[in-house]
């Protein structure tokens, strides 16, 4: 990977800053992230009356469909917090039958578990677990690790959108409801951080083709322009973001889940996977200098949750202290059947990107602009 030569220079309004290289300010100071909230994303977000109006013709458009069948929609819940309100405001306020459908590829926390039961019980809706075969899944995972690119939570990623989107085509279920949001996410993490547009097969065969030691018999992975033109364009099965829609602050979300359900905070978002906890918090800041909680931040400034005061404190240090991150690696390691030696050897490889791989990067790029042209994405794709 190229070291910038670029001046340091970070968003005068949020903390996006040059370690992504690709970001712009303009003469105030502000970058595109910010600007394109403004242009793009405030003006089309409403959660008064008019995004009360919308939920309800959501709602009955989703019923609708469902009539006759044992549930309407299905709710990918992994025990955090979008998709945990999610799953309360489609049954509470939407008056909805999701199944909720959780995928379990090896690395849940006791913590995500637990709020995923509370949920089912209070809710009182049914739970589908689909459970990943681990050493598949390790064996990918460890093949992401030996080819030095940032994005090593595309294993997971894609267990978690294949296999929701498997079971919904099987099963008849047209619509999917997200706890994908404007509140929390209106700033996206760029590519280079390791935050790559979507399921990319070429990708994942070729890294897997080159560092794999088995091969992917029951593996879930279905490309990004399966489910989102042929499942979604052809076959007609809608995405719903029912949170875009309905008042949805961070605080107030945990305050009313844990209220009602006993539901439990975590520390930082993501933090229901072991494993994504500890590629956010250790391995890509100390391998590649890319903090994902600068967006994460961000989102919260831009939508008025969070002072850029309290944001430039807490990223000035580790979300984990240094002994549970060491922990954490060693854990790791254990867990994909590495020694913590062989781990540290994979942590100094040298860098590469998606680019030092086959992609159909091209593709799936256009695919997102033409979202973003056609005013069915708002967020700031890069």
């Amino acid at each position: 990977m190229p070291i910038s030569t670029r001046p340091y220079q970070i968003c005068s309004r949020c903390i996006m800053d040059t370690s992504d290289p690709n970001i712009r300010f303009d003469e105030r100071g502000h970058c595109d992230y910010c600007n394109n909230f403004d242009a793009t994303i405030q003006p089309n977000w409403d959660t008064s009356s008019n995004g009360e109006r919308q939920l309800a013709q959501m709602a009955g458009a989703i019923r609708a469909a469902g009539k006759g069948k044992d549930f309407d929609c299905i709710i990918g819940l992994s025990g955090g917090l979008d998709s945990s309100y999610a799953a309360y405001v489609a049954k509470e306020k939407m008056g909805l039958r999701p199944l909720l459908f959780h995928v379990d590829a090896g690395w849940n926390t006791d913590q995500a578990v637990g709020n995923i039961e509370k949920l089912v019980d209070g809710l009182g809706l049914d739970l589908y677990t689909e459970v990943i075969n681990w050493e598949e899944m390790k064996d990918l995972q460890v093949a992401f690790l030996n080819s030095g690119i940032p994005d090593q939570d595309l294993p997971q990623d894609a267990s978690f959108f294949s296999s929701l989107y498997k079971f919904a085509r099987q099963h008849k279920i047209k619509h999917v409801i997200t706890g994908s949001n404007f509140s929390t996410e209106c700033c996206r993490e760029p590519e280079e951080w390791g935050g790559y547009l979507g399921i990319d097969t070429l990708l994942f065969n070729d890294i897997h083709g080159r560092f794999g030691k088995r091969p992917l018999e029951t593996f879930p992975l279905k490309d990004i322009l399966v489910y989102k033109l042929y499942y979604q364009k052809i076959l007609g099965m809608k995405v719903h973001h029912p949170l875009n829609l309905v008042p949805f602050g961070k605080k107030q979300a945990e305050d009313e889940l844990e209220s009602r359900f006993g539901w439990q905070r975590f520390q930082h978002k993501h933090h229901e996977s072991r494993f994504t906890r500890f590629y956010e918090d250790y391995w890509l800041p100390r391998r590649f200098g890319f903090h994902k909680r600068r967006a994460h931040f961000s989102s919260l400034i831009m939508t008025g949750q969070m002072t850029r005061e309290a944001a430039l404190d807490r990223i000035s240090r580790p979300e984990m202290d240094e002994h549970f991150l060491k922990q954490e690696f060693e854990y790791v390691a254990h867990k994909l059947d590495l020694t913590v030696e062989e781990l540290q050897q994979i942590f100094e490889l040298p860098k590469k990107t998606y680019r030092d791989y086959r992609n159909k990067r091209w593709m799936i790029g256009f695919g997102a602009n033409a979202m973003r042209w056609l005013g069915l994405e708002k967020r700031y794709f890069r």
